[in-house]
């Protein structure tokens, strides 16, 4: 079987190769909006990549693995309407954005490391990249893709008729929902290429430019990022799945109508994670982080595993019973794979080299790494020898990355005192509840409440505001 991937373009699965002459994949994959800590579900997307990425690499395949850190220009609202998410996480903690950027990206590596993630090619931020952004809207403009309103220049959707296709949307009909203020955009698809910064106010972060000082919008930093490194036409583009109606649509429009070239070849996109049926999401105050599994007493590589356990398309329930079964898993898994290290030999027999075999086949399947766990649990069950059986579970976790050929580290729940990390985002969640008191979303409240409890903390609302302990 050839390695073959679900294109989000065509939806269906294409065999994968290189095009003449190439030698190496041209990888682009959104990375995080550094205004808080990334949550599990986020964290979801980025184990989908890497398994795609270590696949690659499994069938031979050299990378360049492009992963971008927003720190600049995502609005809190599709519509480019509200605030930069940067500002507001200044706002928020009473720090300087750039502090904000720094802390998060940093907690954000922690756990990228955490979850045996490895490193891209190359780690791009956009305040490193005003420049080409700026170069690619002048690019737009001097094609006549582009208008000027009060507050920024604007893409204008209707200027690339396959604007729609990508994610098969109705523009009729978006003008009549409510997501969509139009302010002076002239269609509703219509999106901001650059802001400017408000006249009664400085921003935080704000740039000169051919158009007066202000900041890039959020969309034009990817494809001036992606482009700049592999050039107009990517092999493969990925994301999560929220991103296809609105940022992979603006994406194309923008880079197809620079280049007048095909932006990427393939576009792949991971399934949420939800807890309790709903998306997992900062805005609604209901997220985990893996500094709040680690508190809790799991290895970071339970996760990894329970993530591993669904296809990256499917949706994937979280629960900690859910994540208690897989950290058992783990610990079986290393039962059976500890007492072998440090004894492989070279795979050698046929029925060796048929597993192997098999193990390529799921993986090169659009990554069915469910079908990979269970040919790596029938290895360790076959008759072959203590050596090929510690060869196969060294090759297979080249691309599972599970750490099998290191003894399993334990973590002890912590009790007494929630980590600085924690205490962070539990501040958050208080605050979001409070919000939604003031609010009377009561229900809201409740939810917010329900998810601190589960947390191990307790909150007392009184005279002087919200106070919380950890149990």
């Amino acid at each position: 079987m050839s390695l073959q991937f679900y294109n989000t373009a065509s939806r269906k699965k294409e065999p994968f190769s290189l095009l003449p002459g190439e030698d190496t994949v041209k990888m682009y994959c959104c990375g995080p909006t550094v205004y808080h800590f990334a949550h599990i579900g986020n964290l979801r997307t980025y184990i989908f990549e890497d398994t795609l990425c270590r696949t690659l690499e499994y069938y031979g395949y050299k990378l360049n693995h492009i992963v971008n850190i927003t720190d600049v220009g995502h609005l809190t609202s599709d519509g480019d309407t509200g605030d930069d998410k940067m500002e507001k996480g200044a706002a928020r903690e009473g720090k300087s954005v750039w502090d904000i950027a720094k802390f998060y990206t940093d907690a954000f590596m922690a756990d990228w490391h955490a979850l045996n993630i490895q490193e891209p090619t190359r780690w791009t931020r956009a305040t490193d990249h005003i420049q080409e952004q700026i170069e690619l809207v002048k690019n737009l403009e001097e094609k006549g893709f582009t208008y000027r309103t009060s507050d920024g220049i604007y893409f204008d959707s209707l200027k690339f008729p396959r604007y729609a296709d990508f994610a098969k949307l109705d523009v009729e009909n978006l003008k009549k929902g409510s997501r969509i203020d139009m302010g002076e955009k002239r269609h509703a698809t219509d999106f901001a290429l650059w802001k400017f910064s408000p006249k009664d106010k400085k921003r935080l972060m704000e740039w000169d430019s051919p158009w007066g000082v202000g900041f890039p919008g959020w969309h034009i930093e990817c494809s001036a990022m992606a482009m700049k490194y592999n050039g107009p036409t990517l092999d493969i583009h990925c994301g999560g799945t929220d991103h296809v109606r609105v940022h992979h649509t603006n994406e194309i429009a923008q880079s197809e109508c620079a280049t007048g070239k095909p932006f990427s070849r393939f576009w792949m996109h991971g399934e949420f994670l939800r807890l309790d049926g709903a998306k997992m999401s900062k805005s609604s105050g209901e997220f985990l982080t893996v500094s709040v599994l680690v508190d809790k007493g799991y290895n970071p590589l339970d996760y990894r595993l329970f993530a591993l356990t669904s296809h990256y398309r499917n949706y994937l329930n979280f629960s900690f019973e859910s994540l208690d079964s897989a950290r058992e898993a783990l610990k079986s898994l290393h039962k059976k794979t500890d007492p072998l290290m440090g004894k492989a030999t070279a795979i050698e027999s046929e029925e060796a080299k048929k597993w192997r075999q098999k193990f390529k086949e799921a993986i090169g399947d659009d990554l069915n790494m469910p079908r990979a766990l269970g040919i790596l649990n029938s290895v360790l069950k076959t008759d072959l020898s203590e050596g090929e059986k510690a060869a196969l579970v060294a090759d297979f976790d080249r691309v599972l990355g599970l750490k099998l050929d290191e003894p399993r580290k334990d973590y002890q729940k912590k009790a007494d005192s929630a980590s600085s990390d924690d205490s962070e985002q539990i501040n958050f969640l208080v605050a979001q509840r409070t919000e939604a008191r003031k609010a009377k979303n009561w229900a809201e409240s409740d939810r917010i409440r329900d998810l601190l409890k589960g947390m191990g903390v307790e909150i007392k609302d009184g005279p002087q505001g919200t106070s919380w302990t950890k149990k």
